[in-house]
């Protein structure tokens, strides 16, 4: 992350936490907030990324951390959603991570796990062992980049995960990397073959099959305009089909959100937003909604979003009300200063409408810079829960409560 003024975050958390406790409370009817009892304490940590993985084999999801300007972590859930930080998993060197995504990608039955960095342009590869340790083999990595952006997936239809990431700064050319068919857990750089050239300075890549032709498409979020979108041939070459995304602003996105917003059975576009990142205003930071024909024709519906002025860094579906449709958990910083905020709750109404309900949905003290948000049954009560990164802010968790019967 770049831009942030660094003179200023004392004073600003400060001012969030005097802000967040005068009328501090840990529930509402939807959501308990269990940070204090749950989580490693460590306000100052730069989660920028959460990834839930039952890495132990013990029927319980874990959490893998991916830090700015640390050593990334791994947090142990002992079943009851409290988590314990198992230290000397990822290495031993602090780096600029931006994100990360879990794959089987040798093949072996067993997860594996892929960061990426930013600054520093080191990104990490581990195979899983299926014990909670990992075999580093981030020598296997085809090159350095400032990567901003990351998804995996088969884009290729061979049955093994392929690796996509979303780079910026100079040479910012999106990288694609296939897994190697004949030694599964390799890649060949497929690059130069499966995207167009182009330098957007990208900071989120989201797969999924959008036109329903059983292969994966892509859509970018990029903080230079335009936003693009890509169909698959279904062996992993990409073509930009930009008259079928509806751009009617420019944007500065940060997270590309899938989530079948009308329930009609295929996915539409979420943008999350930001006016300038820690900088002064400059873009409409509004989070967008384009909405999908079905064949990946995307129209611009934010009219059925609520407005925001505040930048949001990411965001994740989660049916909160359970009624069966996907809401929205959306991070929310105020951009100027970088001010920490209350997360916001989105609810659809089941035709793709959104409303915010914030205070109904939110615990008041789920405060702070949030970031990217991991959905799971953490605790173990068949209810969704949230587990909320943050930039200089102490990690959330949201135990997700089951709905009383009226």
């Amino acid at each position: 992350m770049q831009n942030v003024q660094p003179h200023h975050y004392i004073f600003i958390a400060l001012l969030g936490i005097s802000t967040g406790a005068s009328s501090q409370s840990n529930e509402t009817s939807y959501f308990m907030d269990v940070t204090e009892t749950h989580i490693p304490h460590d306000p100052e940590a730069h989660a920028l990324d959460v990834a839930l993985l039952d890495v132990d084999a013990d029927g319980d999801l874990d959490a893998i951390l991916a830090l700015e300007s640390d050593i990334n972590r791994l947090y142990l859930n002992d079943g009851k959603g409290k988590f314990t930080w198992k230290k000397g998993v990822f290495g031993g060197g602090s780096h600029d991570t931006e994100h990360v995504r879990i794959a089987d990608f040798n093949d072996d039955g067993i997860m594996d796990i892929i960061f990426v960095a930013e600054d520093d342009q080191y990104h990490e590869y581990y195979l899983g062992n299926g014990d909670a340790s990992f075999q580093n083999v981030s020598d296997r990595m085809l090159g350095q980049s400032e990567g901003n952006g990351l998804d995996v997936g088969d884009v290729n239809g061979d049955e093994l995960p392929d690796i996509l990431i979303g780079n910026s700064g100079v040479s910012g050319q999106n990288f694609l990397w296939l897994n190697d068919k004949n030694n599964p857990g390799y890649f060949i750089d497929y690059t130069a073959q499966g995207l167009p050239q182009i330098n957007d300075g990208s900071q989120s890549i989201a797969l999924a099959d959008l036109d329903g032709d059983g292969d994966l498409d892509m859509v970018v979020g990029n903080e230079i305009p335009p936003n693009r979108l890509f169909l698959n041939d279904g062996m992993g070459t990409f073509k930009e089909v930009a008259d079928q995304l509806e751009l009617s602003v420019p944007l500065h996105t940060r997270k590309v959100i899938l989530v079948d917003a009308e329930n009609d059975g295929d996915l539409d576009i979420v943008f999350a937003n930001l006016t300038n990142n820690g900088g002064q205003w400059e873009k409409d930071p509004r989070t967008r909604l384009l909405i999908n024909d079905g064949n990946a024709h995307f129209k611009d519906q934010t009219e059925k979003m609520p407005s925001n002025t505040f930048s949001t860094y990411a965001g994740s579906p989660i049916d909160f009300d359970q009624d069966g449709d996907m809401d929205l958990l959306m991070s929310a910083i105020e951009i100027p200063p970088f001010a920490p905020m209350q997360m916001h709750a989105y609810e659809n109404d089941g035709n793709g409408n959104f409303i915010d309900k914030t205070q109904e949905i939110i615990p008041k003290n789920t405060f702070g810079r949030s970031w990217d948000i991991a959905i799971g049954d953490v605790n173990g009560d068949g209810i969704d829960d949230a587990l909320i990164g943050g930039w200089g802010s102490q990690l959330r968790l949201l135990l997700g409560k089951k709905k009383q019967q009226k």
